[in-house]
């Protein structure tokens, strides 16, 4: 899953960035509504995490803007968390609304909970003897219990979505990694690599030989 925060708050966007990291969550940062924008359009996300009250560009007008576009679900966040501010912003276009001061824990569910809507995934994945439980971040094969780091926890999320569909290194580089990785790095092949191994026998990721991978 890929998250764009659009939060003027730094310390606020920085806490909250380094905490869904920790969760496998690749997240890019915007302080303000143009560079917010100009990202959201440059790049595919699951989820746009989007502050009301933007320096620049008003969180309103990217609000209205990105859900004309309609690539990515929107959470919008706000300081202002009456009945009229809430209707207000569903209005413009957000799918869902948090007021400020929010629980962190209660932000990553929301967060879950749209990019599941954006990409039409159930809250259970299963291929074959591997079931992913993605609110526990939970992968079990024939019962077992798997360990994973977050970024393989994050591949196979994105393989197990695209339900036997080949996903190129792009897409797993624009899915699970933010915009700081190098795409010229053998990242994606080695953190399949681990994966596969740790899924054990017999294997089910596919190298398709100048196309990506699949299950």
């Amino acid at each position: 899953m890929r998250v764009l925060l659009i939060e003027d708050e730094l310390l606020l966007a920085g806490q909250v960035a380094d905490g869904l990291r920790d969760l496998g969550i690749a997240v890019d940062l915007a302080a303000d509504g143009v560079d917010g924008l100009h990202k959201a359009r440059s790049n595919r996300y699951d989820v746009v995490v989007l502050d009301r009250d933007l320096p620049a560009l008003h969180g309103d007008q990217v609000c209205s803007a990105l859900s004309q576009d309609g690539d990515a679900r929107i959470l919008m966040l706000t300081a202002a968390g009456d009945a009229a501010d809430r209707v207000a912003g569903l209005l413009l276009g957000a799918d869902d609304y948090l007021p400020k001061p929010f629980i962190f824990d209660e932000l990553v569910l929301r967060i879950r909970a749209l990019a599941r809507r954006a990409n039409n995934a159930p809250r259970i994945l299963q291929h074959a003897d591997l079931i992913f439980d993605t609110t526990r971040r939970l992968v079990t094969r024939g019962g077992r219990i798997i360990p994973l780091t977050t970024k393989e926890l994050a591949v196979l999320e994105v393989l197990m979505t695209a339900d036997g569909a080949v996903v190129s290194a792009e897409d797993l580089l624009e899915r699970a990694w933010d915009e700081h990785v190098d795409p010229f790095t053998a990242t994606v092949r080695v953190t399949v690599a681990r994966l596969r191994r740790k899924l054990g026998e017999p294997p089910l990721v596919e190298t398709v030989i100048g196309a990506g991978y699949r299950l």
